[in-house]
Order: C-alpha cells, then structure tokens, then sequence
C-alpha cells in the first residue's frame, strides 16, 4: 500500500494548493450537510402538514350534508366513500378508507410493499379507536400514517393517510447526489486554478531560488527582474540590494588583497635583500640597515592604515553622522593644517551652519587635502581652506598656488594608487580615501578649473542640512 508523502515533503506550491483543496473541500462538504439537514426537516414538517391538511378536510366533510340526501352521513362507510371520490393525494400519498366491514379502498397509486404488508392493517387497528400519527417501517421504507377514526353508532371504521417518507426524500438524495458531483468538480476546479495561481505568485520565489544558485557558483552579476508593486516586487528588490551589497563587498575585498599584495611586495622585498646582505659584524651596516627597515615598516603600516580605511569606506556604519557645527569644523581644520608644513594658512570663509555629518571624517578629508596641497607647494606658497552654503550644498574646499593638476590626471586622479607627476612620496591613497568620506555623505569631490593652483572641492547634498 503506498504511504502518501506527508506536507512537509511537498513543495510549496503543492501545499498551498492541497490546503485550499481541503479548505474548499470542508467548506462544501459543511454546507452539503447543512443544506440536507434543513431540507429533510423542511420535507418532515411538509409531511406532516400534508397529514394535518388530509385529516382536516375529513373531519370537515363530516360537519357536511351528504351531497345525495341533503341530510347527515347514514354511515360511516358513506362518509368514507363521499371523501374519497372528492381527493384526490397528493404525491407520495395514499388515502384509505378502513370501512366498518370488508376490504379497505384507497385513492392513490398501488404500494405493493405497504398494502402486502400485515404490518400496516396492524398499526391502523391499533389506532382505530383514538387515532394518531405513528411512523411504520417496511422492508426499509419509512412510511408516516395518519389515522382518523369513524364511528356510526356501534360501528366504527378508519380514514387513513398514508405518506411514503422515502419516495419524498429521493428527490433530496438526487439533489445531494447532484450536489456531490458539483462540488467534485469545483474542488477539481478549485485545485487546479489554486495550483496556477500559486505557480504564478511563486514565480519571484523560484527566481529568486535560481539567482541564489548562481550566486552560490560564483555568478555575482545575476539580478533579478523587478516586476509589479507588491510584497514580492519588495523582497525581490530588497535582494537584489542584498546583491549589490555582496558584490561590492567581494569586490572591495579583492581589490584590497590585490592592492595589498601589490605595494607590499616592494618593501617586503627591500627588507629581504637588506637582511640578505647585512653583515652582522659591521656595527654600522648593522644601524644603517636596522633605521631602513623600520623606515619601511613604518611606511608598511602606513599603507595597510590606508587600505583598512578604503576597505571600511563601503560598510555603513563608515560616518556617524550628526548636527555639526560647520564653522567650528573650518576653523578646527585649519588650524590643525598649520602644523603640516610652513606655508601662508588663510582661512576663505566659513559657513555658519550646522549640518548633519561626521565632523570627524569630514575634517581629516580636509587634512588630506591640506597635506596633498602642501606637497605641491614651497615654504611661503598660500594655502585656503573655506566652507559655505552654494545652491543648497555645503561645500568646503582646499586650494594652492602651486603647479595644479594636469588636466589629463583629473580623471583618475581619484583612484588608488594613482599619483601625480611630481609626487614622490605617499601610496596614491589620499585622494582615494578623501573621496571615500565624500561618497560615504552622499556626496562629491571635485577639482575646480582654475588659473592657478588646484582647488579641490567637498560638495556634499542638502538632504544632510539643518536649518
């Protein structure tokens, strides 16, 4: 015997559509039952007014004239003879006349199994002397039985009505048959527009089931198709932001190993060769060979610093933002840039705002600016460091009076490791990580077109403004 695989085996398209199946199901099944429940009792209470109508109209006919005298009925068996050539039964009924002597007669069509049975002259014998209703059953059949007695001085005799109970009730039986079938059918229906309906609500599902097998292959580029504006459509946006995420993620990963396996090699190499050849007897060779390895030690430390910094850029909790004096950001600025180098420090303006940013972030992207302008210039160079609102952004700046940027670098000035002409010393990082705050507020970095000097430019967005 096979052993129906249980729900949890199923898929879920399978499950929702045996769920409604079952649902639908219940539904039908609660009100075929209903409906044969108060049926059978509207059927019952018809009976039973059928019986009440027959025995009524009897006892009515017996206040009446016979219609042949005009006078009283002599007989009991007259009584009976006059009612049953007046009625007609209704269907499923029986009218007898039990007379005082001899065979019963009756008006209706001929039952064999009642009128054969000794059960049913019993029971009319039986209430031949105070009436009632009882219920007689048949070979099976249910038969109701009214009896109404008559009696003509010392003779008595019986009106009876017969309701076949049965016969009555298989119309119901064909309609519950009928209803049965139906509700099949519906419930097939019902299963198969349940099981299409979930396919197609699914379908978001089992793309998003593929995308995540790809994912898993190492296909970081596949994305899903948005389609509609419901629950769905959001989860499967929110997963193709999950994507982005990841990907920029394994991306900012990668490229920091590439980077790091790339600019330390170099110093790796120069210890190696160094300690290749260092003589350990030459107290000198010794102390100029020691101060160059700690000098590339610190620049080694220098450039992970660097790569940790990009490598946090992309993460969100990067800038912790918050209402920021932007005045007392300007000021601190510049005055930390002082230290950097002997050049002419003016402070270009400030704006008196505050704004929703990382004063911290902000202010070392400035010091980087600061230290990038100051490598460019020569003692007694100008140096302007300002901030202020334009067209609804807050911009703060860097310039110099040095040599500029060649027009050529603007593009990839801001990339890793790119560094200018005449720079010599440094990694190519600062610019990378100063765009990296700029990014991380929203914003922009830009390099000014100007006659002289370089000017490099932090615009970051309105959203951020407090007024």
């Amino acid at each position: 015997m096979a052993v129906l695989p249980s729900m949890s085996r199923l898929s879920v398209r399978q499950r929702l559509t045996v769920t409604i199946a079952l649902l639908t199901s219940l539904a039908l099944v609660a009100v075929g039952l209903t409906l044969y429940v108060l049926e059978s009792r509207r059927i019952d209470r018809a009976i039973e007014t059928s019986l009440s109508q027959e025995t009524g109209e009897f006892r009515a006919l017996q206040k009446e004239p016979d219609p042949q005298t005009q006078r009283r009925f002599a007989s009991a068996d007259r009584l009976l003879e006059v009612f049953l050539e007046r009625n007609l039964p209704d269907d499923n009924e029986e009218l007898f006349a039990f007379p005082t002597s001899g065979t019963p007669k009756y008006q209706g069509e001929y039952d064999a199994t009642l009128q054969k049975s000794a059960a049913f002259p019993a029971l009319v014998e039986q209430l031949k002397e105070k009436g009632g209703t009882r219920t007689l059953e048949i070979d099976s059949r249910t038969y109701r039985v009214a009896v109404q007695p008559v009696r003509a001085g010392t003779q008595s005799a019986a009106f009876v009505v017969v309701h076949d109970v049965g016969s009555s009730r298989d119309d119901l039986h064909e309609l519950m048959l009928t209803y049965a079938l139906l509700a099949a059918l519906s419930v097939i229906l019902i299963a198969g527009l349940a099981s299409w309906s979930a396919g197609r609500l699914l379908r978001p599902v089992r793309r998003l089931r593929d995308t995540a097998r790809g994912i898993s292959d190492g296909d970081l580029s596949a994305r899903l198709e948005v389609t509609g504006h419901d629950d769905l459509s959001d989860l499967q946006q929110t997963f193709n932001d999950m994507l982005d995420r990841l990907e920029s993620a394994f991306v900012t990963q990668r490229q920091l190993l590439d980077d790091a396996g790339h600019e330390l090699r170099t110093p790796l190499t120069v210890l190696r060769g160094h300690l290749e050849v260092l003589d350990v007897s030459d107290p000198e060779d010794v102390a100029a060979t020691r101060a160059l390895l700690l000098d590339e030690t610190d620049r080694m430390s220098r450039l992970v610093n660097d790569l940790l910094m990009l490598a946090k850029a992309k993460r969100p909790d990067f800038v912790s933002a918050r209402p920021t004096d932007v005045e007392a950001l300007t000021h601190g600025a510049i005055d930390r840039a002082r230290a950097l180098a002997d050049r002419r420090w003016l402070l270009d303006g400030v704006a008196r705002q505050t704004a929703l940013l990382d004063g911290q972030r902000i202010t070392q992207a400035l010091l980087q600016l600061s230290d990038n302008a100051a490598r460019h210039t020569q003692p007694g160079d100008e140096i302007g460091i300002g901030s202020r609102i334009q067209e609804g952004s807050l911009e703060l700046w860097v310039r110099d009076t040095g040599p500029g940027v060649d027009p050529a670098q603007r593009t990839h000035i801001f990339e890793r490791f790119t560094r200018g002409d005449r720079d010599d010393e440094g990694f190519g990082l600062g610019l990378s990580i100063v765009a990296a705050i700029a990014e991380a507020h929203d914003g922009e970095v830009v390099i000014d077109d100007t006659e002289v000097g370089a000017t490099f430019r932090l615009r970051l967005p309105t959203g951020g403004q407090i007024e």
